[in-house]
Formats: structure tokens, C-alpha cells, sequence
């Protein structure tokens, strides 16, 4: 039969529909779920906070004003029991967000499914567990490399044996695209990756030599999708076939069925504005096509951002119409009664042809290097994407890229989809933290002390004598171990990582359009007496690093000393910083919604110090009433929530600090 003559019951079946969704507590969210699965949705995409995501507790320090602001905070088996109330694991297929610690989260949804008397084998979904992205781009690592591709493997081996249906672990180039990366740097640092996890496996046999296909076959990628739709799509079709061919070659896997590359999306949040948000519908829309237009290259699962993501938290609606979109695209069109419709173009073959390419001499380099965790060591891959990155938004500054609404059409109507009182996204209530604090604290005086001790101690064992961690895991998340608890005893064996910046070594060559500004550092420093010095300040456990580093890179290229130590820094480690390296402005940049807490922290921290003279800035996604509170409060000087012209906030910056060093004068 024609493929114009397809009857409608010889449709494609549609891929997974999926919001990614997480925030407040586990009952606010579990609510959110029931609802987006009554409206459609087919599969759940479960975003965790800050502090779940760094193995912390609601009450530790680092947790501060991060408690349920990006996503769910889950503390113990209570919270995810709570989380997944009256929805039956073995029948849902569950998409997991978390990386460090991975083998935690898992192993709450293991214990949580084991108390609905559920089958571990019918189980499915996936968890992350991609590392490597979070030391170039996301910034949730705990641990050093080796220890953490460890845990990678282990969560692979076990589930491999006890959750065939399980893809255990989702090599996510998403991130990379978020934090900069060209298509080719995507199609080459993902694979790098998937390499250096496949190589791990053989070389620890975590894996019988045998069964080695079939766990190929249940690796899977979480992949972006940005504007440039042609290139997109084309991307997707070259990592199918590039994955193929590595499959083949390098890992002779044989069966055709293992081979495919098997990828979930979500597409372009980077390329979301604040300006004209409302145009942020066709970007979605734009950005979806690339993923499920080409059936030889077509996602099998898809969760799109809402609207209004780039202001804050989707309410249920938002969420609900990106839902609609992916509905009205499967069952509407008549897209899934064809065969894949780019095959022959030879347009797209020479794109292709030419995306291989360059990411086959990228895999290269970056295997003569040692593979990709030394190139993440050496900051190479780091020093790429903040390159990339800072070449990408140097386009948009010039106008060279044109981003509607932004650098193009700027003027614009008020927005009624962003009036009404919530201001057109969900809050957070602050008594959300406090009575998570309260939780953990209760959670703690309720269990069994004595099988806590034990579990804890099982656990330390294990991961000390390199064995794998998971059912010592699922035994601690059983007896009431908590998610700090478990990230200390493996913090204590594996040590803490600080990855590298790539700041240092990234730079601008053209002068131009900085001139002005580095005049002007000269005059300012000269009247101060010394080189201006600008510290760039990531508090809190917000690890999307892309806006400070390219601060960082920024203010340097126009002559400013600059000191940026990286993420996960508290206000008091970054008031310490300002005040022993004698700085002469503050940067803070803060895109988790925990502005208000952790400005007012530094803010209170330089008083108590007697350096509340130094000029604070910040940048962010900040809510305008927000900005209004933390200029009414006196807690910054300027706040850069909606700027992307980087050459024009140092000429602010290099004003204010030359304002106060004249009042001081």
C-alpha cells in the first residue's frame, strides 16, 4: 500500500508527551502530575530542587532560599512516597532529572514502588545520570570524575539485572546547547561522553562480556533542539547515524535493534526572552518540528517549556498549552501516516555529510586527549562551550543574530497574557522551606536510629571497597536515610569536585566596540589607584553558570581584575572573597528564584563586616516585583534581569564603582 493510501490504524505511534514538572513539595507536585496525566500527558518528567539534586537536606546551609524553587525537594522515602501518591509506578514511565545523585533518587522510586507491591521489571523510564554535561554546563556534580562515572556504571549493572525496561543511563547534550555549544560540539562532547561511559563498562565488567549489546542498547541521550530548524533536524539525523557507526566499529554490536539511537527531547529553554514573551509560542513550536518531522531521526519522547519559562515557574495552564501543541502535531496531522519525508533531499545529506564530519575530527581530538573525562580535567571542553558562548551572544550584541523582540522590533504592546496579579508564572511561598525544615527534622526523631546507623555504614563500606552501591542504597532509602545524609557518607569517600571555569583562558580578539569601556577602566583605576576589581559571585547551589561566566569573561576583556572561583559558593564564602581580595563591585548572578533570600544575605553579611561601602549588582531571572523590592530594600545598585548587551552593563558597572569611589573620596 502507497504511504499516501495508509489506513489511519497504520499511523506511527506518537512519542511519549512530557512536562517537565517539580516544585514547592511533594503533594503540590504529585497534584500537578495527576492533572497534567488527566489532561494527556503519558509519561512523567519529574524536575528535582537544587538541594535534592547536590545531596543536601531542606535545613543544611547550602540549602538556603533553594528549597522547592526549581523543582521538587526530596528528602527521604516520605517525600517520594508523597510524590508518587495514587499513581501506579509499574504502569507509568517516569523520566528522572537528577545526575550526582543519581543512584539516590532511584533508589527512593525502587523503595516507593516496592511499598505499592509493584514488579521492579515492569519498571520504566529513565534517569539522567550524565555527569560529565554537569561539570561543563549545569554545575549539580558532587564528586570527581572517576568516582562518578563509578556510580554511573553501578546504577547501569544493576538496573541492567533487577529493571530491563529501565534506561538507566541518558547522555544529555541538552545542557551543552544551553551552555553555549555549536551543533557540532553537541553531536561530539555527547558522544565523547556515551564513549567514556561504554569504555567504563568494559574495562570494570560491569556487564557480562555477553550481555554487553543489550546494555548498549538501553543507553539512551536527552538531546536540545534550537531555531535554526534545518540544522536541528539535520543534527538529530547525524547522531543517529554517527551513533550507529560508533555502535559497530568501535563496540561490534552486531543486532541492528541496539544500535538505534533512542532520545528524549526538551527543547531550546536558552533561546526563551523575557521581551515579548508571547513569541516565545512559535519558538516552541519551531523547535519541536526539528525533533519530530523526520521519522528516521524522531524523538521518542518530547517535553516542551511553557511560554513563559524565561519569567519563572509555568503555572498548570502554561504547561497545559505546550501540551496541546504536541497533542495537536500527533493526532491532528497527519505526520505519523508517513515515511520519513527528508530521505533523497540532497540538501539535507550534504548537511549532514558536513555535521559528521566535524564531529568525527572533534571525537578525535578529544580521544587523543584520553577521552572526554581528561578533557573535561584539562578544561578544554569547558574553555569551548564558554567560547562558543561568548561568540553567540557577541552575534545577538551586534545584531548579527537577530532575536525578535530582543535586539529587533523591540517595540512592542503590553502583554495580556502576562497581566493578572501572579504576574504570569507560579511563586513559591518562602513558608515552603521553612516547613520543609520543619519535615526533615520530624522525619529524623520518627525513624529507627539504630537501622539508619546501619545502612549508613553498609553504604560507606561499599562505596570504600568499590562495590556497587545500589542495593545498600535502596536498603538506606528503606530504613529512613535521608538525601544529605546519604551525599556526606559519599562526600567523605570521594571528596568534593570543583571542575574547571573556563574562564581564564577564554577571550575576545576584537577590541572594537570594548574601547570605550577599557578607557574608561583605565580613568577609574587610575583614580583608584589600583586595577578596578570586579568579583562575579554564584551563591546558593544554582549551578547554571553560562551568564556569569560570560560576566566573568566580559569584564576582564574590558581591563577589569576578576575574581570568579565558580558555583555553589555561600554568601558568607563570597563576602569573605570580597572582603580578603579587597574588591572594588560584587556581581551576583542568580537564576533559581532564590534572589530575594540570598541578596538580603550578602547584603546583611557586608554590613556585619563593615563593607557594606562595596556596590552590589545583580543578574538573574527576576520577577519585576521582585527588582522593585530588592532597589526598595537598598540591596543592589542595579539589578540586569533583561540585558543581554554585556559590553553595555561593564560601562554601567565601571560607573558605579567610579560613583563610589568618588563619594568616598
Amino acid at each position: 500500500m502507497s504511504q499516501a493510501g495508509k489506513n489511519i490504524g497504520d499511523r506511527d505511534r506518537p512519542w511519549i508527551f512530557r512536562t517537565y514538572a517539580g516544585h514547592s513539595t511533594a503533594a503540590e507536585s504529585n497534584k500537578l502530575y495527576r492533572g497534567n496525566l488527566a489532561k494527556g500527558q503519558t509519561g512523567l518528567s519529574v524536575a528535582f530542587d537544587l538541594p535534592t539534586q547536590t545531596g543536601y537536606d531542606p535545613d543544611d546551609l547550602l540549602a538556603q532560599g533553594e528549597v522547592g524553587k526549581v523543582g521538587v525537594p526530596v528528602a527521604h522515602l516520605g517525600d517520594m512516597r508523597a510524590l508518587f501518591h495514587e499513581i501506579p509506578l509499574e504502569r507509568m514511565n517516569t523520566s528522572m532529572t537528577i545526575n550526582a545523585t543519581a543512584p539516590w533518587l532511584l533508589s527512593l522510586y525502587i523503595a516507593a514502588a516496592d511499598e505499592q507491591g509493584a514488579d521492579r521489571a515492569l519498571l520504566s523510564g529513565t534517569t539522567q545520570n550524565d555527569i560529565i554535561k554537569e561539570y561543563l554546563s549545569r554545575g549539580t556534580y558532587v564528586f570527581p570524575p572517576a568516582p562518578s562515572l563509578k556510580l554511573t556504571t553501578d546504577v547501569i549493572a544493576w538496573t541492567y539485572s533487577n529493571m530491563p525496561k529501565w534506561n538507566p543511563m541518558n547522555v544529555c547534550s541538552y545542557h551543552l546547547q544551553e551552555a553555549g555549544a555549536t551543533p557540532v560540539q553537541e553531536l561530539s562532547f555527547a558522544l565523547a561522553t556515551a564513549i567514556a561511559i561504554l569504555d567504563s563498562m568494559k574495562a570494570g565488567k560491569a556487564i557480562p562480556e555477553e550481555d554487553f549489546p543489550k546494555a548498549v542498547g538501553r543507553i539512551s541521550f536527552f538531546v536540545n533542539a534550537g531555531m535554526r530548524f534545518i540544522t536541528e533536524m539535520c543534527k538529530m539525523r547525524a547522531f543517529t547515524e554517527l551513533w550507529e557507526e560508533i555502535c559497530r566499529e568501535r563496540y561490534g554490536v552486531e543486532d541492528e535493534r541496539y544500535r538505534r539511537f533512542r532520545y528524549g527531547v526538551q527543547v531550546n529553554s536558552l533561546g526563551l526572552t523575557e521581551q515579548q514573551p508571547e513569541n516565545n509560542v512559535y519558538r516552541i513550536l519551531v523547535e519541536m518540528l526539528a525533533v519530530v518531522l523526520s521519522k528516521n531521526a524522531r524523538a521518542r519522547a518530547v517535553q516542551l517549556p511553557a511560554w513563559n519559562e524565561a519569567l519563572g515557574l509555568p503555572r498548570p495552564f502554561d504547561q497545559q498549552w505546550s501540551l496541546r501543541m504536541q497533542q495537536i502535531m500527533a493526532y491532528e496531522t497527519d505526520l505519523l501516516e508517513y515515511a520519513d519525508i527528508f530521505d533523497g533531499s540532497q540538501e539535507v545529506s550534504r548537511k549532514v555529510d558536513a555535521l559528521k564530519a566535524e564531529a568525527r575530527e572533534e571525537l578525535a581530538r578529544i580521544d587523543t586527549m584520553g577521552g572526554a573525562v581528561a578533557a573535561v580535567d584539562s578544561s578544554y571542553m569547558k574553555r569551548q562551550l564558554v567560547e562558543a558562548n561568548s561568540a553567540r551572544l557577541a552575534a545577538i550584541e551586534a545584531g548579527d543574530q537577530v532575536v525578535v523582540g530582543v535586539n529587533r522590533w523591540i517595540e512592542s504592546e503590553s502583554s495580556p497574557l502576562a497581566a493578572g496579579e501572579d504576574g504570569a508564572i507560579l511563586t513559591v511561598p518562602e513558608h515552603v522551606e521553612e516547613e520543609a525544615v520543619e519535615k526533615v527534622k520530624a522525619w529524623r526523631e520518627a525513624r529507627d536510629d539504630a537501622a539508619v546507623s546501619a545502612t549508613l555504614a553498609e553504604l560507606k563500606s561499599a562505596a570504600q571497597e568499590g562495590r556497587n552501591i545500589m542495593e545498600p542504597s535502596i536498603a538506606a532509602a528503606k530504613a529512613g536515610v535521608t538525601t544529605g545524609e546519604w551525599g556526606r557518607v559519599l562526600r567523605d569517600v570521594f571528596g568534593e569536585y570543583r571542575a574547571p571555569t573556563g574562564v581564564g583562558q577564554a577571550a575576545r580578539d576584537d577590541a572594537g566596540d570594548l574601547a570605550a569601556v577599557r578607557n574608561e577602566v583605565e580613568l577609574v583605576s587610575e583614580k583608584l589607584g589600583r586595577r578596578l576589581k570586579f568579583l562575579v559571585g554564584k551563591p546558593g547551589l544554582d549551578g547554571h553558570s553560562n551568564g556569569a561566566e560570560q560576566i566573568a569573561v566580559r569584564a576582564r576583556d574590558c581591563g577589569m581584575e576578576v575574581v570568579y572561583e565558580g558555583i555553589r559558593l555561600t554568601p558568607a564564602q563570597i563576602v569573605n572573597a570580597a572582603v580578603e581580595e579587597d574588591v572594588h563591585v560584587i556581581g551576583l548572578s542568580i537564576l533559581s528564584g532564590s534572589h530575594l533570600a540570598l541578596v538580603r544575605d550578602v547584603m546583611e553579611r557586608l554590613r556585619n563586616a563593615g563593607a557594606d561601602d562595596i556596590p552590589v549588582v545583580v543578574g538573574g531571572i527576576i520577577p519585576d516585583e521582585d527588582a522593585s523590592l530588592l532597589k526598595a530594600s537598598g540591596g543592589c545598585r542595579r539589578l540586569y534581569s533583561k540585558d543581554f548587551q554585556l559590553t553595555d552593563i561593564m560601562a554601567d558597572v565601571v560607573k558605579i564603582v567610579g560613583s563610589s569611589a568618588e563619594r568616598a573620596a
